[in-house]
């Protein structure tokens, strides 16, 4: 009997240790109402898109994107919007209904989404600007300024005799 009696207690151990880590992770669970965990999951539907031309990005009224032809799964718990973009097409938007079937899963309506995106009209073209007429005046002579020479200015001649202090702007040469 004591074979048994230990088996017994092995059996509570076992299951005290698995009670008191499944306590133990409910109570760091990120802060969710442990009653989450007895919800049933949203039911989803998977919804197929197709565009003509393919390639249109469809985005679902909850985020979810994908490029046609594709397919999503979507949840059912109420009407989802869908926009068809393509570059150089108009936008295009489908609503999906929510059809609940007796004793089955609620489905959107329509499944597959199929749409034909129109080309977008063409941009009104610019107008060509105006050129203004040149009236730019001119500037007095003397406001002009010189042209500028490549060759490099040449040296002034010696003066014969000193000139006066302060007649000349260049200095005096000295005397050798």
């Amino acid at each position: 009997m004591s074979l048994e009696w230990t088996g017994l207690k092995t059996m509570y151990r076992v299951i005290a240790i698995v009670g008191g880590a499944l306590a133990l992770a409910a109570c760091t669970s990120g802060g969710s109402d442990w009653t989450d965990a007895f919800k049933p999951a949203p039911s989803m539907d998977t919804v197929r898109f197709e565009s003509e031309p393919p390639g249109a990005e469809a985005k679902a009224s909850n985020g979810q994107t994908c490029r046609t032809p594709c397919a999503l799964a979507l949840p059912t718990s109420g009407p989802v919007t869908v926009t068809f973009s393509l570059n150089g097409f108009q936008t295009a938007t489908e609503t999906l209904e929510i059809v609940s079937n007796t004793g089955a899963a609620p489905t959107f309506s329509p499944n597959p989404v199929s749409v034909e995106l129109t080309a977008a009209p063409p941009a009104p073209a610019k107008k060509p600007a105006k050129k203004r007429p040149a009236t730019a005046a001119k500037k007095p002579a003397a406001a002009q300024k010189p042209a500028a020479t490549t060759a490099p200015a040449a040296a002034p001649a010696p003066a014969a005799a000193p000139a006066p202090q302060g007649a000349s702007p260049w200095p005096a040469t000295p005397a050798r």
